[in-house]
């Protein structure tokens, strides 16, 4: 058992030890692709989605140095057809470029000779007499033992691009990295001879990632668009209910926290890490950022590329933004337009992105929370201070101060004019979303929820154990915050909340487009209706 050639089952084995949701399926799927056209996958997620996770289960899957067969036991792949013609058979190379770069502490221009080497050293090591003593070219090597033996490898490269987050600037080691990928990846003679498959993750895609086009063979499967991989991304809605019916855990909450990813073929995909963590500590919160500082996100959007800064401030009000992806460069220091930064955030997991309507999004209320952190700042200075009224706004509204409500929002409105178009009725919308904006701790928020014989323009029914109210919201237009109230009670807009047992509040609010004020009524209901 070496580091590198054959490092045996002992990865997934700790996997299986912990919380474990059964992954399996997807060894089934590269099975499918050994030895044909398609052997060369490249699956790309955000950091802590279970990317090394999955690559330790095909090590252990296809090493031929130990018997994985009780590990695999009565999970998904054990029930299929390819299960037993492929359990460790290959001899497995795995590369954990992030493992490599901290072991050599990033040594500079020699590095990509230091890994052919030390996996051709092992190579020596456990096939005496395949590879001589002077052979410096992994391919080579590889092509050697396969000769000598008949051998076929399984490549697992895990955070492929690892290299290119960490020498950035180092252009000659990047070149000397992707020549040592393409005389694994291109050379049909050596290709077709030493690789049954190759399983390589990442952050970013490959295609065109500056010189890397020259990895064109891969099938890319990535956030944009994981085709047939959907379920692979993170967790389902279906495997995640099955986590808290197990551990007792609020299904709802976690919805919440760390739901949002959506796909075509597949409506929900969670956070694995942090669903996995919010069970483990019994406590919901954000996660992500013990594993990734918001500072990159804070960095990104702060470059406020043609109209960036407004897209963000729709997000955060609940709303989608068009974007175009197909020319992101796959490259984090590639920024030309707002498109690429929402692309790269989408890469990154700050949004989610809806590949029907071409839509992103923030996701769930732990990415929110991310972006609330990045805003901070001097150039968000107006944002910032949306955000830190709206905690002001919701205690004002709860008291009963209506005119404290009125200015908080039309503090939040005229801060907002530029993406918010002053004199429109959906800008009244988002400006109230936004200035709700921390209410989602609280509160679940619809919008529209249907009502009794209507629609309530935006609906806040508390979350387990908050002791506030619920509200319900009437917007109006050049109209009257009384007579929104009264359209509340005449429709019965407070239908939907019949069996709620605490506090509900009417609150009605109107925006004069000549003046541009707002104005606020609040009416106040005790106990059950």
């Amino acid at each position: 058992m070496g580091t590198y050639l054959n490092s045996g089952n002992s990865g997934f084995r700790t996997i299986r030890n912990g919380i474990y949701v059964d992954k399996t399926g997807l060894i089934d799927f590269i099975n499918s692709t050994l030895n044909t056209a398609d052997k060369l996958t490249c699956v790309s997620r955000p950091r802590r989605f279970g990317k090394s996770f999955a690559a330790k289960m095909l090590c252990a899957y296809y090493d031929k140095s130990c018997d994985s067969r009780a590990l695999f036991e009565g999970l998904q792949i054990s029930h299929m057809d390819s299960f037993e013609k492929n359990l460790n058979r290959y001899d497995v190379i795995y590369l954990d470029i992030t493992g490599f770069l901290a072991r050599m502490k990033y040594s500079g221009k020699n590095l990509v000779a230091d890994l052919q080497n030390s996996v051709i050293q092992e190579l020596r090591e456990a096939f005496p007499g395949c590879v001589s003593d002077t052979e410096d070219y992994l391919a080579d090597a590889m092509l050697a033992v396969t000769k000598k033996t008949g051998n076929q490898f399984f490549l697992i490269i895990d955070e492929w691009d690892a290299l290119f987050r960490e020498a950035k600037d180092d252009i000659s080691l990047q070149e000397q990295y992707i020549w040592l990928l393409r005389s694994l990846y291109k050379n049909a003679q050596i290709t077709d001879t030493i690789l049954a498959g190759a399983y390589m993750t990442g952050i970013l895609p490959v295609k065109k990632y500056g010189t890397q086009s020259a990895l064109t063979d891969c099938r890319e499967y990535t956030m944009t668009d994981p085709l047939m991989l959907t379920e692979y991304v993170g967790f389902t809605e279906t495997e995640v209910r099955a986590l808290c019916e197990q551990y007792q855990v609020d299904f709802s909450e976690m919805k919440r926290w760390y739901d949002g990813y959506e796909f075509s073929d597949l409506i929900s995909v969670y956070n694995p890490n942090s669903v996995i963590s919010a069970i483990k500590y019994r406590r919901f919160k954000t996660y992500w950022a013990e594993s990734e500082s918001y500072e990159p996100l804070k960095d990104y959007i702060s470059m406020n590329k043609d109209g960036l800064k407004d897209a963000v401030i729709d997000m955060l009000g609940g709303n989608r933004v068009k974007i175009a992806t197909r020319r992101f460069q796959n490259d984090m220091t590639i920024l030309k337009s707002k498109d690429d930064v929402l692309t790269l955030l989408v890469h990154l997991g700050y949004l989610a992105y809806d590949v029907t309507t071409k839509e992103a999004y923030i996701p769930n209320q732990e990415i929110a929370d991310e972006f609330q952190n990045a805003v901070e700042g001097e150039s968000w200075q107006d944002v910032q201070d949306s955000l830190i009224d709206s905690e002001k706004l919701l205690r004002a509204t709860i008291k009963g101060d209506t005119k404290a409500v009125a200015e908080g929002l039309r503090r939040v409105h005229a801060l907002n004019t530029s993406v918010l178009q002053y004199n429109d009725e959906n800008s009244l919308s988002c400006a109230l979303t936004i200035a709700y904006f921390t209410a989602k701790r609280d509160y679940t928020i619809i919008r529209e929820l249907p009502s009794g014989e209507g629609f309530a323009d935006l609906a806040f029914i508390p979350r387990s154990g908050s002791d506030k109210p619920a509200m319900i919201i009437e917007l109006k237009y050049d109209k009257s915050a009384d007579g929104a109230l009264r359209q509340i009670e005449e429709k019965r807009y407070n239908g939907v909340l019949a069996h709620y047992t605490g506090n509900l509040l009417l609150v009605g609010i109107n925006y004069d487009k000549k003046t541009k004020e707002h104005e606020c009524e609040i009416k106040r209901y005790k106990g059950a209706r």
